[in-house]
């Protein structure tokens, strides 16, 4: 069997409630594994939980729960959150199961067989919000901790490290051989600039279980707990391993006892993060892996971070999106639109409610709604809802957008796909006010005429329902189905003009993006003010 196309995101650290950021990942990753399925490839898609650490035990012990007890309450919602935005997932991991600790006891029993960890004292400052130990180089000018680290401690503790430094050389020419190992380039510089300055410092692999009792045990030294980092990174790994892939099974050898399978997996092909936890992903990961003796992910697809009306996120001031609400008022698509087409990959982005209703109104409702609307609804009102013969007026406007949106798709620029999207859109809504079809019903002599016309408008509303489909797949279905086609809209080979025959009976048109007017709202409460 052939390699799946192999994607993750970011595990989510379990303390807390998901946010707009979370929620952008998974679907930017959902929109890349649809797109490479339309694309006809196997897919892989993984997400999950990242369930230890000293934030959770402490979490926990706060609610009067065990940190088992805690992490499963809070893995229902956020494995709802995945059916909320209706990604496409193969697999959710959590860092607590099994199948993922076997893997990584597997791994840490291997390095410390070939003398990859040593134990020594540390000594120095701690930050327990970050899990982090830190040096006189994180202090501030002025020798204060910044507020990002939380309470820093000073201790004095054995633990056990692993000699990254040995490859920082290599890591180095890696990244300047393979540019396209971390996108964007400013991402891939940032790691270069640092590793070109900076000696990589030996990463410690531990904490002492007399501190932290809530982790994966080091096999070979039982008084000790696995660093949250080296545990949470492995889950991109583990998943496969524990399937049978071969190449996760080969890398481990006698340290795991995993069947093989004909799954085909690893390496991963995308790894999506955001750009806060891109050191742990472009420098301890691939070393990590190298160290294992497993080929490294192809690409790191870096993102940036999600602001609102220009400030930052923030649950204790009250600015924050709550995704589920966004949703539930206007639709999942809506959601997965507004995202992917406000924000490329690469950059930060800014929420802003009139925004979203702006792109909301002008281009779900007045353009893709619309034109669905209109395209169908000419074609029952003129042709008793029966697909005239095939014309090709609009059919090289069609094929450019699908020959610059597949290049684009393959490149991970969703929001360039996006826009390319609506140059259809827009192209045949205006086609619309330049044929003028109403008019052309009206004279008996047009008939010819308005046949053409209305055979392109209904083609092109079936092959936006193809390209939509990684996007968003729910508005791609309903247009199939008013279209009353019996195929999926799920097949990037459908894109081509001239698939709708003569005489097929279309469906009854149904609007896509009901108008959220908000007039009658306002008056309502005029009324209201006035009787009072």
């Amino acid at each position: 069997m052939s390699k799946r196309f192999y994607i993750t995101t970011a595990i989510d650290y379990v303390n807390g409630a998901p946010h707009l950021g979370h929620a952008y990942e998974k679907v930017v990753a959902d929109v890349i594994a649809r797109s490479r399925r339309s694309f006809g490839e196997e897919v892989f898609f993984l997400t999950g939980l990242d369930e230890h650490g000293q934030k959770v035990e402490q979490a926990a012990e706060a609610n009067g729960q065990t940190p088992q007890d805690y992490c499963d309450r809070l893995a229902i919602q956020w494995k709802a959150l995945t059916q909320h935005l209706g990604l496409s997932v193969d697999d959710f991991v959590r860092t607590t199961e099994p199948r993922h600790q076997a893997v990584v006891q597997a791994i840490l029993a291997k390095l410390h067989a070939e003398g990859q960890f040593y134990k020594t004292t540390y000594q120095g400052w701690y930050s327990v919000k970050e899990e982090t130990f830190l040096t006189e180089k994180d202090r501030n000018p002025d020798g204060t901790w910044d507020a990002k680290w939380g309470q820093v401690n000073e201790l004095a503790e054995d633990n056990w490290y692993f000699r990254l430094g040995l490859h920082q050389a290599w890591l180095i020419e890696h990244l300047e051989s393979h540019p396209e190992f971390v996108f964007p380039e400013s991402r891939r510089n940032e790691v270069l600039g640092f590793l070109r300055a900076e000696r990589l410092e030996d990463l410690c692999i531990s904490r002492p279980r007399a501190r932290l009792s809530w982790g994966i045990p080091l096999p070979f030294d039982q008084e000790f707990v696995t660093y949250v980092w080296f545990d949470a990174l492995v889950n991109y790994f583990s998943v496969p391993a524990a399937l049978g892939d071969k190449s996760a099974l080969s890398a481990l050898g006698d340290y795991y006892a995993g069947k093989p399978s004909s799954l085909s997996i690893w390496p991963a092909d995308v790894h999506l993060i955001g750009k806060d936890i891109l050191k742990f992903h472009a420098i301890y990961w691939p070393i990590m892996l190298r160290v294992i003796g497993a080929p490294l992910p192809r690409q790191l697809l870096v993102h940036g971070w999600w602001q609102k009306d220009g400030q930052k996120l923030s649950k204790s001031t009250g600015n924050v999106v709550d995704p589920e609400a966004v949703i539930q008022e206007w639709g999942l698509d809506a959601f997965r639109y507004y995202v992917v087409r406000e924000l490329g990959i690469g950059p930060d982005g800014n929420w802003t409610d009139g925004g979203f209703g702006d792109r909301y109104r002008s281009e779900l409702a007045n353009g893709l709604g619309n034109l669905v609307n209109r395209a169908i609804s000419m074609l029952n009102r003129y042709r008793g809802g029966l697909v005239p013969v095939p014309h090709q007026e609009l059919a090289p406007d069609a094929l450019a957008v699908v020959e610059q949106a597949t290049q684009q798709l393959r490149s991970f620029d969703l929001q360039g796909t996006l826009q390319t999207i609506w140059k259809l859109v827009n192209r045949a809504n205006e086609y619309v006010e330049q044929t003028a079809p109403f008019k052309l019903a009206r004279d008996p002599a047009q008939a010819t005429r308005l046949d053409e016309v209305l055979y392109n408008l209904v083609e092109c509303c079936r092959i936006l329902g193809v390209l939509l489909w990684p996007f968003m797949p729910q508005t791609a279905d309903r247009i199939f189905a008013q279209l009353r086609l019996c195929d999926a809209p799920d097949r990037w080979s459908l894109a081509r003009w001239g698939v709708l025959e003569i005489g097929h009976q279309v469906g009854t048109p149904v609007p896509l993006f009901p108008r959220k007017d908000l007039a009658p709202a306002v008056e309502a409460k005029k009324a209201t003010a006035k009787s009072v």
